[in-house]
């Protein structure tokens, strides 16, 4: 067997892309730290009970497992990062007041999330604890938008759902277990033919309001649209006032967006609202999010929580950009050249030792040369 094949949805990073992935991390969590949000490092692999917020059956089959030999604890590879963020608030910082929290880092998936999909995201986010409020939202919503500017993608999309919708329905009816699993999954795929299945014989005014939320769906007028088709149930009507609220906030901001009322596809933690960013030439959301309230409620600490995150790999795009000019300097151990090489350097130059360097795999366009007794830079044109 050839031992340099690598596992399926698995690849390398090459130069090219991975100096733009790395030129792009460095910019977003220079963005986050404008914002206010403090960067904080997790483990990559930590006791399983800790990767999982509460009871997440497609966070626990996302995630590898291992035995830790030194406790004979079983152990989990990381493919979410907002729990571990969740439990270092929760349970190390302790703040009373908002923390602004923000991570950047490798997740590993036992299984992709679709056929072109990594197993090894580099995900990077946001999130703000303790803030129960919309504004929270609001903030994180603009960062998100503000970030996918600086990665350079000009039209971007912002879907926004509400969870509580479709809990506040389900509750209604008493849907549980594997019935509202089904019913959820239908949603999610706006399958009306299995969602009228998945409902029959539930009461007629809740089936019309889960079968119309796949409906919901465009910029204008959709709220008023659903005051009028949804059951008036308090759940339904905290939700619908929260979007008014986001809606009130973004058109003060200039943020476009869309309403999907039916936009329910999230980690089994949101509880709340729900936003996805899509832009053309990419089939899923490049970026996603929501709230989380509660969510730290397993470490010790129920705390309210907003945040987005996305996959650093997979916002980049062709072409990958080429490495800055270089400057090829000989190799010697003349005392000036080594003081000249190093000023350079200093200055932010790049340079290369000539160690058999082959101009044409190099990005070599200038030379360090002896000229009167004297390192000058000259063109290698």
């Amino acid at each position: 067997m050839r031992n340099w094949i690598l596992p399926e949805n698995i690849a390398d990073v090459l130069p090219r892309e991975a100096r733009q992935t790395e030129t792009l991390r460095r910019s977003l969590l220079d963005l986050f730290g404008r914002y206010g949000y403090e960067l904080v490092m997790p483990p990559l692999v930590e006791y399983v009970e800790s990767l999982f917020v509460l009871d997440d059956p497609a966070l626990n089959l996302k995630t590898f497992k291992l035995v830790d030999e030194l406790s004979g604890r079983q152990m989990g590879v990381r493919a979410d990062i907002t729990p571990q963020v969740a439990r270092i608030d929760a349970h190390i910082l302790n703040r009373q007041g908002v923390a602004r929290l923000c991570y950047a880092g490798s997740v590993v998936h036992s299984r992709p999330d679709g056929i072109l999909s990594s197993r090894e995201p580099r995900q990077i986010g946001a999130e703000i604890y303790g803030y129960a409020g919309i504004a929270a939202d609001v903030e994180v919503i603009e960062l998100l938008v503000e970030s996918l500017s600086v990665a350079g993608l000009a039209q971007v999309s912002l879907d926004i759902g509400h969870i509580g919708l479709f809990h506040a329905l389900a509750d209604a009816v008493g849907l549980k277990g594997d019935a509202r699993d089904a019913v959820f999954d239908a949603l999610q795929q706006k399958d009306l033919p299995t969602l009228r299945e998945t409902t029959a014989g539930l009461d007629a005014g809740i089936v019309a309001g889960l079968l119309a939320l796949p409906t919901l769906y465009g910029s204008q007028g959709v709220l008023e649209r659903a005051r009028a088709v949804l059951p008036e149930i308090a759940g339904v009507s905290s939700a619908l006032d929260t979007l008014q609220a986001l809606v009130d906030a973004l058109d003060a901001r200039g943020i476009a967006y869309r309403f999907d009322l039916a936009e329910v596809r999230s980690s089994d933690y949101h509880t709340g609202l729900v936003f996805a960013a899509y832009t053309p030439g990419f089939a899923n959301a490049i970026a996603r999010g929501g709230r989380y309230d509660s969510v730290g409620e397993k470490f010790g600490r129920s705390r309210p929580a907003t945040g987005f995150s996305l996959d650093l790999r997979a916002l980049t795009h062709l072409p990958f950009p080429a490495a800055a000019a270089a400057i090829l300097a000989p190799a010697s151990d003349d005392a000036a050249l080594i003081a000249a090489i190093r000023q350079l350097r200093a200055a932010g130059e790049t340079v290369l030792v000539d160690l058999d360097v082959r101009l044409d795999e190099s990005p070599c366009d200038r030379a360090l040369r002896q000229i009167n007794g004297q390192w000058q830079v000259v063109s290698l044109a």
